[in-house]
């Protein structure tokens, strides 16, 4: 029985020091998509970068964690809307968002084979974020100094390219759909901190707001690789 022990403990061992993991950085743009500036699905209006970490337990897929930090310009007079361009709102937040999630590899990625590796892939989880509450009153954007949280879903497509041994380029594309719709300030929910009691909201109020990070990925693997591998 102890014999037994033993074996399987080795084994175990063996099966988790034969993982590869990497750690690297983002750096991109960030844009929104809401009721409040244009409506481009990818057009950066502000910086993002962060740090990821992934944990590679095949060559399908891949658990995933990252902390993103993001910031963008929602301008109504850069909207193909004409009742936008009117209007005239101008809307600055920021988001900080840590994610934990499946990125999956549309082929076989192989990290201890010798050779370049190339594989497009989607990553979705779960995204816990924090932004700057805000709000308009009678046109003029007011600014709380306080934020908020919520939660989002990601959903991301992008490649990864292995540089070499130790190195991976990537680019992403990924939009967060949130369970918030005051990303823009047009919908704020807070009303106990609002001194005006008046409605506030504007825009359509049934439909929560996304936010997009786009950019690219630089990674360093590290960890032991199987022998059985490393020449297949």
């Amino acid at each position: 029985m102890k014999r037994l022990i033993v074996i399987v403990f080795v084994l175990l061992v063996s099966q988790i020091s034969a993982q590869t993991y990497e750690i690297g950085v983002f750096a991109g743009g960030a844009n929104n998509i809401g009721d409040v500036g244009r409506t481009n699905f990818i057009l950066p209006s502000g910086i993002a970068y962060g740090g990821l970490f992934k944990w590679n337990k095949s060559k399908r897929y891949a658990w995933r964690a990252s902390v993103f930090h993001g910031k963008f310009k929602a301008d109504d007079s850069k909207s193909s809307i004409s009742s936008r361009q009117q209007r005239g709102y101008v809307v600055k937040n920021r988001m900080t968002e840590a994610s934990i999630g499946l990125e999956f590899n549309f082929v076989e990625y192989n990290l201890h084979k010798l050779g370049p590796a190339f594989t497009p892939y989607l990553y979705t989880g779960v995204t816990y974020f924090r932004y700057d509450y805000n709000y308009f009153d009678a046109g003029q954007f007011i600014n709380f100094n306080q934020t908020d949280g919520s939660f989002a879903i990601p959903m991301t497509v992008g490649a990864k390219y292995r540089l070499n041994q130790f190195l991976i380029l990537g680019a992403e594309i990924g939009a967060r759909y949130t369970f918030t719709d005051n990303l823009d300030a047009s919908n704020p929910e807070k009303s106990n901190l609002i001194s005006n009691q008046l409605d506030v909201a504007f825009g359509n109020i049934f439909s929560d707001d996304w936010y997009v990070f786009s950019g690219l990925t630089l990674t360093y693997t590290f960890g032991r690789k199987p022998c059985q591998d490393c020449f297949q």
